[in-house]
C-alpha cells in the first residue's frame, strides 16, 4: 500500500523489487550526506579547512525535494543542501571536500573555485568562452550567497522567468532558455531566516506575480542559538502564512503544505503534490517542512549543548530523520509483508557509505595538496641554490627550515617565504635571486587568476569590447525633450531584441513617473513593459532571476535614494556573480535609476561613494544626459556585464536633438568626454553637476581664466584610457566637483587621477575637491543651493586655484 501511493503521487508505475532498490539507494544517501557532515566538521576542527557549514539533518526532505528536481529547473537555495545537490547530480562528494578546502581548480571544485566556503553551490551555465549552456539540459543552481534570506530575491525573478518564456510566444524559440517555461524555481531557506524582510517581500511579490516557485523551509526550531519563540508569530510560518492560502474559486495566492522532515513516505508524496501543482498550474508552493533536527549544531564554531537542553537533545537524537528512515524500513515487512531490508543489510549500507566518504575525502585532500606542494618544492629548491651561493646563507636557511616545519602549508605560507627571502638579499645579485624574483611574479600572476579573476566580464561579449557607434545626426534634427531620446531608444531596443524586458514602479500603464518609457506597455504588451509593488529589493532580484535565465531585463528603481533598499542585494548577490563563481554564470542585467539635483531631504541623494564601493563587479554610468544614457543602455544590451545608469532628472524636459540611428548608437564605457578644451585649469565632474560646471565655465572664461572640461561619464569603469592625466600635463590645476559628500566619489576620483595615473607629477597646485555637505539638502531651491555646488560656488573655488597661482592677474574677490 506504502509503495503504491508512493508510487502513484510520483507518477511511476514501480515494481517492488524497484520500490526496494530506490528505498536502499535514498537511505545510503542519506547515511552518505551524513558521513561527509560528521567527517567535514572533524576536518575543520583538525585544521584543514577554515570553517564549516553542514547540511545534517535535512537529508531525507531533500531527497525527496529533489525527486521533482528536473532539467531546466533552478534552485535558489542557502547553504545546508549538500543532500540536495548530491541526490541531483550536481555534486560529488570529491567535489564537496574540495569546496571544504578551497581547492582553486575549477575542475575539482566547479561551484565557485574554492572563492566561497563549503555549503554554498553552483552549477556553471556558462561554457569557457562566457556563452550560455543549454540550460534546458542541465539541473540549475544559481551560486549561493551567505546573507540570511539573500536568495530570496533572485528566486523570485528565476521563478518569473518562467512565466515570461511560457506566456510570450516569441521567446518560444529560444529553446536554451526554457521549454516554454516549463521549469520551476525550487528555494531554500532556514525558519529562523523567514524573520528576514526579504523573505516577506519575495513571498508578497511572488504570490502577486503568480510564479511556479516551489519554496521550502527547513524547521529544526532555533536560529543559530536562539528559539522560534522569539522568531516567528505563533512559532509557525506555515500558520502566519495561512492568509496567503489561495482560494480556488476566488482569490490567488499560495498553495501551502506541512510536512514532518523525518516522515520519508510524506515527504516523498508531499513534494510530488507541491511540484505538479507549481509546474502545472504556475503558482507559488510553500512546504514547510516542521521537526527538523540539526545534529551537529549550528558550525563549527560552537557547540549546541551549551543553548539546547537535555531533552531537546535526546529527542533530537531519537527523531534524526536517518534513525527515523531505518525504523521505518525495518517495520515495512511486518506492514506490509514485503521485506525491503534488515538491520544487517542497512548497517553494511552505512559502512559503504562511510569508506565512500572517507576515499573521496582523501582523494580531494591529495589533489589540493597536489598543487601545493609542486610550489613548495619549487620554492625549497630555488632556497637551496640561494644558500650555496649567498653570504647570508643562515638566514636562507633558517627561512626554509621554518617553512618545512609547517604541517600543512597553504599558498600564502610559501608566497610569504620566498618574498621574505628576498628582502634578506635585497643587497645582492645572483642568478639564485633573479630566479627567485621570476618565480614570485609568475606566482603573483597565477594566483590573480586564482582569486581576483571575473570580476566582470571577461568573455568577447564584455562591454569594453563593443565598438562604438557614435550618434548620427540629420540636417535639422529636431530638438525634443531627453524623454523623447530615451523613449524613442527603449522601443528600438524592445522591437528587435524580444529578451527585454522593463519593469518596475510605475514603469508600465503611465510609461514610468518621467514618461521615458510613454506608450511602450501598450505598444509591447504587459509582459515585455511592467509595473511592480514598492519592493526595490525584490525588483533588482527579479531582474537578477531573469539575467540568469538568459532574458535581458531592464530593472527600473524610480529614485536614485532608493537605490539603498536594494543595495545589500546588488552588492552581496548582483556584483559578484560573475566572481564568485570564476565566470560560471553571469547576471547581465541593467538597473535603470534616476538622480542628482532633486530638492529635498529624501529625494536628492547623491550616495555615489557608497555605491561604487559597495558594488565592484556593477559598471556605474552617470551620463549627463539622455542621449548619452541611451548610449550606455544600447552598448551594455549588446554586452554580458551588469550596470547601473543613473539618468540625470533634471534631464527629461531638456532639449536634445534626436539622432538618427536611435537604438543602434552605442557609446564606450571607461571614456571621458572633453567637452570644452582649455589651458589653465582641468575640471571634472559627472551627471547634472557637470551640466553646472559648463555654466560655471562659461562664467570663468568672462574673467579670463580658460578651464578644460572633463565629463567622467562613467564611475566604474573610470577614465581607461588616463585622459585626465594628458589634461593636467596641460593645465597643472585639477579641480573636482561633485555633489557626494565629502570624501565621497571625490575622494574616489581624486585617487584613481593622482594615484593610478600619477597624475601628481605635473600639478603645480594643489587638487581641490568641491563637494556637497555633509548633510542631506534641505527642501526648496535655497536648500539645494545652501547643501550642495551651485554655478557661484564652482566658479569661486576655480577663481581661487588661478588667484593662488597668479594673485597679481586674479586678485581675491573677498
Amino acid at each position: 500500500m506504502i509503495k503504491e501511493k508512493v508510487a502513484k503521487e510520483q507518477g511511476m508505475e514501480m515494481s517492488f523489487e524497484d520500490f526496494k532498490a530506490q528505498v536502499l539507494q535514498d537511505y545510503k544517501l542519506a547515511c552518505v550526506s551524513r558521513e561527509a557532515s560528521l567527517l567535514g566538521r572533524k576536518e575543520v576542527l583538525t585544521g584543514k579547512a577554515k570553517f564549516g557549514i553542514f547540511g545534517d539533518g535535512k537529508e531525507l526532505a531533500q531527497i525527496a525535494m529533489a525527486k521533482q528536481f528536473k532539467a531546466g529547473d533552478f534552485r535558489s537555495g542557502y547553504y545546508r543542501d549538500q543532500t540536495f545537490m548530491f541526490a541531483t547530480g550536481n555534486l560529488t562528494v570529491q567535489q564537496y571536500f574540495a569546496s571544504l578546502y578551497a581547492h582553486t581548480d575549477l575542475e575539482h571544485e566547479p561551484s565557485s573555485g574554492g572563492r566561497q566556503m563549503n555549503g554554498h553551490f553552483a552549477t556553471r551555465s556558462l561554457n569557457a568562452d562566457g556563452t550560455w549552456k543549454d540550460l534546458t539540459q542541465i539541473k540549475n543552481s544559481s551560486a549561493d550567497i551567505s546573507p540570511t534570506a539573500g536568495q530570496m530575491p533572485r528566486l523570485l525573478g528565476l521563478a518569473y522567468a518562467s512565466k515570461i518564456f511560457r506566456n510570450n510566444k516569441a521567446l518560444h524559440s529560444f529553446t536554451n532558455f526554457s521549454n516554454q517555461g516549463n521549469e520551476i524555481a525550487f528555494g531554500t531557506i532556514g525558519d529562523a531566516s523567514t524573520s528576514e524582510g526579504l523573505f516577506w517581500e519575495t513571498i508578497n511579490a511572488a504570490g502577486v506575480l503568480q510564479v511556479p516557485m516551489l519554496m521550502s523551509v527547513w524547521d529544526d526550531g532555533y536560529g543559530i542559538s536562539v528559539p522560534k519563540k522569539y522568531q516567528t508569530t505563533k512559532e509557525s510560518i506555515s500558520e502566519i502564512l495561512k492568509g496567503f492560502q489561495r482560494d480556488k474559486n476566488e482569490n490567488n495566492g499560495y498553495e501551502i503544505f506541512k510536512v514532518k522532515g523525518w516522515d520519508y513516505v510524506n515527504l516523498c508524496i508531499t513534494y510530488s503534490k507541491a511540484a505538479e501543482i507549481c509546474r502545472k498550474e504556475h503558482i507559488p508552493v510553500l512546504v514547510h517542512v516542521e521537526e527538523v533536527t540539526q545534529p551537529q549544531g549550528h558550525s563549527t564554531s560552537g557547540s549546541h549543548e551549551r543553548y539546547k537542553s537535555k531533552e531537546v537533545l535526546e529527542w533530537t537524537k531519537e527523531y534524526d530523520c536517518i534513525n527515523q528512515f531505518k525504523r521505518w524500513i525495518l517495520q515495512y515487512e511486518q506492514q506490509t509483508g514485503n521485506k525491503i531490508a534488515d538491520e544487517k543489510e542497512l548497517d553494511e549500507l552505512a559502512n559503504e557509505a562511510k569508506n565512500e566518504v572517507r576515499e573521496a575525502q582523501k582523494a580531494a585532500w591529495n589533489a589540493f595538496v597536489l598543487t601545493i606542494q609542486s610550489d613548495m618544492n619549487s620554492v625549497l629548491s630555488l632556497l637551496q641554490t640561494i644558500q650555496q651561493e649567498s653570504s647570508e646563507a643562515p638566514q636562507i636557511a633558517s627561512l626554509s627550515k621554518e617553512l618545512k616545519s609547517i604541517k600543512d602549508p597553504v599558498r600564502k605560507d610559501i608566497l610569504s617565504a620566498a618574498r621574505r627571502a628576498l628582502y634578506i638579499l635585497r643587497n645582492e645579485n645572483s642568478p639564485g635571486k633573479t630566479k627567485l624574483a621570476e618565480w614570485i611574479k609568475q606566482s603573483l600572476a597565477d594566483n590573480f587568476e586564482r582569486y581576483s579573476s571575473h570580476l566582470y566580464s571577461e568573455s568577447s561579449f564584455s562591454a569594453l569590447h563593443v565598438k562604438p557607434v557614435y550618434p548620427q545626426y540629420n540636417e535639422g534634427a529636431p530638438l525634443v525633450d531627453g524623454r523623447i531620446v530615451l523613449r524613442d531608444n527603449f522601443d528600438a531596443q524592445l522591437s528587435k531584441n524580444p529578451l527585454v524586458l522593463i519593469f518596475g514602479e510605475d514603469s508600465g500603464y503611465i510609461g514610468d513617473v518621467n514618461q521615458g518609457l510613454e506608450g511602450m506597455q501598450a505598444k509591447h504588451g504587459e509582459i515585455r513593459v511592467s509595473d511592480t509593488g514598492i519592493r526595490e529589493a525584490t525588483i533588482v532580484g527579479q531582474g537578477i532571476g531573469l539575467a540568469m535565465r538568459g532574458l535581458r531585463p531592464i530593472a527600473e528603481i524610480q529614485y536614485l535614494d532608493y537605490l539603498l533598499y536594494a543595495l545589500q542585494i546588488m552588492s552581496d548577490d548582483l556584483a559578484t556573480v560573475q566572481y564568485r563563481t570564476k565566470g560560471g554564470q553571469k547576471a547581465p542585467l541593467i538597473v535603470r535609476t534616476r538622480g542628482h539635483r532633486l530638492e529635498g531631504i529624501w529625494h536628492s541623494g547623491s550616495p555615489m561613494g557608497v555605491i561604487i564601493n559597495a558594488l565592484r563587479g556593477v559598471y556605474v554610468c552617470v551620463p549627463r544626459n539622455m542621449t548619452i544614457a541611451a548610449g550606455f543602455y544600447n552598448t551594455l544590451l549588446e554586452s554580458d556585464d551588469t550596470a547601473l545608469i543613473i539618468e540625470p532628472l533634471n534631464g527629461y524636459r531638456k532639449k536634445e536633438k534626436l539622432p538618427a540611428n536611435i537604438g543602434e548608437f552605442k557609446l564606450p564605457l571607461g571614456v571621458v568626454d572633453v567637452v570644452q578644451p582649455g589651458n589653465d585649469l582641468t575640471l571634472v565632474s559627472y551627471g547634472s553637476t557637470f551640466n553646472l560646471c559648463v555654466e560655471a565655465a562659461a562664467l570663468l572664461n568672462q574673467h579670463g581664466i580658460s578651464v578644460e572640461l572633463i565629463d567622467i561619464q562613467t564611475l566604474l569603469p573610470f577614465d581607461i584610457n588616463h585622459s585626465i592625466a594628458q589634461s593636467l600635463k596641460k593645465t597643472n590645476r585639477l579641480l573636482i566637483v561633485d555633489e557626494d559628500v565629502p570624501g565621497g566619489a571625490s575622494a574616489f576620483i581624486l585617487d584613481k587621477i593622482l594615484v593610478e595615473q600619477n597624475a601628481y607629477l605635473y600639478l603645480d597646485s594643489k587638487p581641490v575637491t568641491l563637494t556637497a555637505k555633509e548633510h542631506r539638502p534641505a527642501y526648496g531651491s535655497d536648500g539645494d543651493y545652501f547643501s550642495k555646488p551651485g554655478i557661484e560656488d564652482i566658479f569661486e573655488a576655480a577663481y581661487s586655484i588661478m588667484h593662488e597661482a597668479d594673485p597679481q592677474q586674479f586678485p581675491s574677490i573677498y
